[in-house]
């Protein structure tokens, strides 16, 4: 018994050792070791997803578009602006692997006094995993050289608060160069799957040294570990500066040389951009996905609409850029920025009509009462009639018992050329003496109270003539008093 014991022993011994020698074996055999990296490679790349700790942090002077740009992104035609530090997402779909994902977006406010809050967009966690869109506005390129340094300092000084290793900064610093490094240009004449074609994405830092070009002259002067792409917004305002403040063709190129060596300095993108006439923009929402997640982006650089330029990281140098000097006869692409490019002494207010407020219909109708009764008063003050009336002649004798009887109006018969006070007077001395009635025999004819004046016989013809020229009379006065009365309402 003891004897089988061993030799079972023995035998499982033996079969253990061959299972240990063919296992050897096959791991040295070439074949299989690359058919194991094969499938180990469709596995990782069937069970991969965009990752969600993606984000972009959006910094800018207030007025810059910043807002409006990330709306545009969203397909968010309506946005809303807030202040301090804002947060929203862009929904990112990957075609190829039917997978989506949400891009954080974090917009700060221009205010100075807001940079505090930058601790909570980008910090030590989200580092390595954050993009910077830098924006500046084609309203005010004057003011382009003061925000660039100004940003530009306050995310270098926020970096640097970081606490972050050394590993750490020098293995995003390095990830950037090495970006740069292996752009590849497009071609048209090449199939975007063709194996000769050089993908610009580093896929899992994979990329071969020998293969990557050497880094552009003036790139990378200041390297924040940091992805950046700059963005030109309102690009539709060059219209504007051509017609108002005479801008030409070589003020433009001008501008575009000193951001793309700014660019270039940064190890930056660059995108001129108009929301308002739709440049750019889903092209720079493709290349930020291309940035952040890897996905394709086969567009080359376009640099011929001086409205619609966008420049890749790591296609520009100084070479390419020294193309636009060619232009420049005014000035030198040396000069600096802001001797060229001068803020005007003044701009154009913006137009706004002023908005009225119509009153209360029930106060400009009191209004209106109000003036016409004074102006009624006026009149009737003025009127010559009631002057006439209001005083006794200084001629007529004022007696104390005269004051019950009417009085007579003071004035001369004139049959020749009768005044208008004379025909009045002889109408109403005739309403008088027809009153009394006519003389009886023996008995004095009233006198006029006027030097002892008798008037003539009111005869029916010289009594009709009489209330004629009173009525004509009166008339007028009517006429004129209206007259007046609208020529004062008109003043009013």
């Amino acid at each position: 018994m003891a004897m089988e014991v061993e030799t079972q022993t023995q035998v499982n011994g033996s079969l253990a050792s061959n299972r240990r020698k063919d296992a050897a074996t096959a791991s040295n055999d070439p074949k299989e070791n690359l058919w194991s990296e094969i499938l180990s490679e469709v596995q990782k790349q069937g069970s991969t997803k965009l990752p969600s700790n993606k984000s972009i942090l959006v910094l800018g002077d207030n007025a810059t578009g910043k807002t409006t740009l990330i709306a545009k992104l969203q397909g968010v035609e309506d946005p809303k602006k807030g202040s301090g530090l804002e947060y929203a997402y862009i929904d990112v779909k990957d075609e190829y692997r039917d997978d989506m994902t949400r891009l954080g977006v974090w917009v700060l406010d221009g205010d100075p006094g807001h940079t505090n809050l930058l601790r909570y967009a980008l910090n030590e966690t989200n580092y390595a995993h954050t993009l910077i869109i830098l924006t500046v506005s084609m309203t005010t390129p004057w003011s382009w050289l003061e925000q660039m340094n100004h940003w530009i300092k306050i995310l270098d000084d926020h970096v640097k608060s970081l606490k972050l290793t050394a590993e750490e900064r020098e293995e995003a610093q390095k990830h950037l160069v090495t970006r740069w490094q292996s752009y590849c240009e497009v071609s048209d004449d090449l199939d975007p799957g063709s194996p000769m074609k050089r993908s610009a994405i580093v896929r899992n830092n994979s990329i071969d040294e020998d293969d990557l070009l050497p880094l552009t002259e003036s790139a990378f002067t200041m390297n924040l570990g940091l992805d950046i792409v700059v963005v030109v917004t309102k690009t539709d305002y060059m219209t504007t500066l051509e017609k108002n403040f005479d801008y030409k063709e070589e003020h433009f190129d001008f501008i575009q040389q000193w951001i793309r060596r700014f660019c270039l300095e940064q190890g930056a993108s660059l995108f001129y951009t108009s929301v308002k006439e739709d440049k750019n923009c889903d092209l720079l929402y493709k290349y930020l996905t291309h940035r952040i997640y890897g996905l394709p982006f086969q567009t080359p650089a376009l640099v011929v609409e001086k409205d619609a330029v966008s420049i890749p990281a790591g296609w520009d140098n100084l070479k390419k850029i020294s193309i636009l000097y060619e232009n420049m006869q005014s000035f030198k692409p040396e000069n600096y920025y802001t001797d060229v490019i001068t803020q005007p002494p003044f701009r154009k207010p913006v137009s706004r009509e002023t908005e009225v407020i119509a009153e209360d219909e029930q106060v400009f109708l009191a209004k209106q009462m109000q003036m016409l009764q004074e102006t009624q008063g006026q009149m009737r003050s003025e009127s010559p009639l009631r002057s006439q009336q209001g005083k006794a002649s200084p001629r007529t004798p004022v007696t104390a018992g005269s004051q019950s009887s009417p009085k007579k109006i003071d004035g001369k018969l004139n049959t020749s050329t009768p005044s208008g006070e004379g025909v009045l007077a002889n109408f109403f001395n005739s309403l008088l003496h027809k009153k009394s009635g006519s003389p009886q025999a023996g008995s004095p004819r009233p006198t006029n109270g006027i030097d002892g004046a008798v008037p003539a016989a009111m005869t029916p013809e010289r009594m009709a003539a009489s209330r004629t020229d009173a009525a004509a009379e009166l008339d007028r006065l009517s006429r004129s008093v209206k007259k007046e009365m609208d020529f004062t309402q008109s003043d009013c």
